[in-house]
């Protein structure tokens, strides 16, 4: 007998979880449960935390998001565990860190044994669908994903991956037919996300609806011509942490950046209209956050990088509307392996233990902040320069602590530093919050079973062959997917099973 996967072990358990659920109930005569809530989640691609106007950003029109941040909670201080796509994506989808997954370069394929997001809810009874760029499956970035690797996501519309944004590809249910969205392809991707909605709107089955846009990574050249026409680069002001030599450049690309996200901006307000318009605001968590942010020109780091420590690359916006919930700033810091835990807990859903990351749903109820250590990393960082290299840090409500293979790297006090432009790392003055910060790293990494060495020992160790750019090659016909899978010879990390309480 084979043993059971991951993903069939987690189906099988959430639905035996909902089924004693309902018949206790039954049992004890009590009247039914109330609706699960529909969930919303919009994902953006490297739209950076301070890039809308409730962030404070002077230039950027993002008056849809503004509206909604007063309604939701604002996440002030959440980071993305790897700042670059597919390894947040895979430790989105499973709660899990990359250096239990192995899914810290791009391009790489999730497992299958990985049980995931969309399998979790479809077990417990949800409608799951998915539209836009999906960058987990590592058969190549324009290759067809059949049904049996969308890691449970029914309806489908979507493209490993694609930044061709006016004339961008996907493929929808068995078909491996290429098709094209119409124009710009974040509208019509908006357009068919709000049909999906209004079916859903005569169903009682609740739903999860998963929007991962493709901007506003770069190119940013190719934004409608008309939100470009918004930001002329010569009024645009840029923060004084970007450096003479990068001005010009930064100044150029946050045309099309800014662009990008006011369209996305839009698209926003579209789907919050329909929710709204059919009623299903009323059941439905709505989510808006981005995998990663970018850098454009900050801290002498050329503009569409990310994969670096500082908070233009790794913190994310997160705004989470509740059905009946009111606006409020949460200081309490969040990094993307607490994302699934928290929306199965505000769904009342069992969480599986394989989740590494932290359920902060009791706090939201409570309406509560913790200063807890968001751990986020660079594993192995594909673009190998002085400001890109291995890393591990935390966030909390007020600092960020960076640690390099060489020890201690960078201590910002984000509150009185906002453009993290004075590290007190190496000041004797501070010398006890570095220890304070470190103990807080070190048990979070302990946790997960990180014992921080080189990138390339985690590539060896995961099996990889990576390509010239230092990564996973994507851009061949005959590209061989690359699933991680540790090396017999190396030891396995081995995570408590004990979850640490949220205040560590």
């Amino acid at each position: 007998m084979q043993p059971m996967k991951k993903r069939n072990f987690g189906r099988a358990a959430g639905l035996f979880a909902v089924c004693a659920a309902m018949g206790s109930a039954a049992v004890g005569g009590a009247s039914a449960p109330p609706a699960k809530p529909n969930i919303v989640y919009v994902l953006a691609d490297q739209w950076r935390a301070s890039a809308t106007g409730y962030a404070g950003d002077p230039n950027v029109k993002t008056p849809n998001l503004d509206k909604l941040a007063k309604e939701a909670l604002n996440f002030r201080n959440t980071v993305s565990v790897c700042a670059v796509c597919t390894p947040h994506r895979a430790a989105l989808m499973t709660g899990r860190y990359p250096t239990s997954t192995g899914m810290f370069l791009n391009d790489a394929h999730l497992p299958d044994e990985e049980l995931c997001m969309a399998e979790i809810f479809q077990a417990a009874g949800y409608a799951t669908a998915y539209i836009g760029k999906w960058h987990l499956d590592g058969h190549g970035r324009s290759s067809y994903i059949p049904p049996e690797r969308r890691q449970g996501w029914e309806y489908w519309k979507g493209a490993e991956c694609d930044h061709n944004y006016n004339h961008s590809h996907y493929y929808t249910g068995s078909s491996d037919v290429k098709q094209f969205w119409d124009g710009y392809d974040a509208f019509a991707q908006t357009k068919d996300a709000q049909q999906y909605l209004r079916q859903r709107a005569r169903s009682r089955q609740p739903f999860i609806l998963f929007m991962a846009y493709g901007t506003p990574h770069f190119p940013h050249a190719t934004a409608p011509a008309e939100f470009k026409a918004l930001y002329p680069p010569e009024q645009i002001k840029l923060p004084p942490n970007v450096s003479a030599a990068q001005q010009q450049k930064a100044r150029q690309e946050a045309q099309g950046y800014y662009a990008h996200c006011t369209a996305l901006d839009r698209c926003v307000g579209d789907l919050l209209a329909t929710l709204a318009e059919t009623g299903l605001a009323a059941n439905t968590i709505f989510v808006f956050t981005s995998d990663h942010g970018e850098m454009l020109g900050t801290h002498g780091v050329p503009p569409t990088t990310k994969q670096v420590a500082w908070s233009e690359a790794a913190q994310v916006p997160f705004l989470l509307r509740l059905p009946a919930g009111s606006g409020r700033v949460v200081q309490t810091p969040l990094t993307t392996p607490d994302i699934l835990p928290t929306l199965l807990g505000l769904a009342g859903l069992a969480i599986p233990q394989v989740i590494e990351g932290e359920d902060l749903s009791p706090l939201i109820r409570a309406g509560r902040d913790a200063d807890r250590a968001a751990l986020y990393m660079g594993v192995a960082p594909f673009v190998r320069a002085e400001f890109a290299k291995e890393y591990r840090a935390i966030r909390t409500s007020r600092y960020t602590y960076v640690r390099g293979l060489e020890g201690p790297w960078m201590l910002f006090d984000d509150e009185k530093d906002p453009y993290q432009m004075n590290n007190l790392a190496g000041q004797p003055e501070h010398a006890a919050l570095v220890r304070e910060l470190e103990a807080r790293l070190q048990n979070q990494l302990k946790r997960i079973g990180d014992t921080f060495r080189p990138g390339p020992e985690y590539i060896r160790e995961w099996g990889y062959e990576i390509g010239a750019h230092g990564s996973v090659p994507y851009n061949k016909p005959d590209v061989k997917p690359q699933t991680p899978k540790r090396n017999p010879q190396a030891k396995p990390a081995s995570p408590e099973t004990a979850k640490p309480p949220v205040n560590q």
